[in-house]
């Protein structure tokens, strides 16, 4: 269960509109050096959930977010909402260009890390997960990689 918008920070802290929040999270990747692939915002009215939808390419891997738009404890919160998950995705993305500039790009956006499939890293099962982890460590000669 996700916490409520209003029990999180940046709730109700700023006057830009959301699209001015995503429109500063694609300057940080193109002034990382990446390429934006793609941005957009879905609600599934069914379930009372939505989402924004960022996907880059920075350093020849593609990068996929998803993030969610918290509930809301007042009838008059979406936009507040809205805003608010928007300034974190910036704040997320922001904050992993300078872990990049560290660190290296894979570490710092890992999690986002679009799959072949179409998943990112986090969404792989830990049993898959688990079972991959022998074969990243073994020599390429060992994998058969190398004939």
């Amino acid at each position: 269960m996700l916490p409520y918008a209003e029990d999180i920070n940046y709730w109700r802290t700023s006057k830009s509109a959301p699209a001015r929040w995503i429109e500063r999270a694609k300057q940080e990747i193109e002034e990382a050096g990446g390429t934006v692939l793609g941005d957009g915002f879905g609600s599934d009215a069914t379930v009372g959930r939505s989402a924004y939808m960022f996907a880059f390419r920075l350093g020849g891997t593609p990068y996929k977010v998803v993030w969610p738009v918290l509930p809301t404890k007042t009838p008059d919160g979406s936009l507040a909402a809205r805003v608010q998950a928007a300034t974190m995705l910036y704040r997320d993305i922001k904050a992993r260009c300078i872990t990049a500039k560290v660190l290296g790009v894979r570490s710092a956006f890992f999690s986002y890390m679009l799959l072949s499939d179409g998943r990112t890293a986090t969404e792989v099962s830990e049993p898959e997960l688990l079972n991959a982890i022998p074969l990243l460590l073994q020599s390429s000669s060992e994998r058969g990689d190398l004939q």
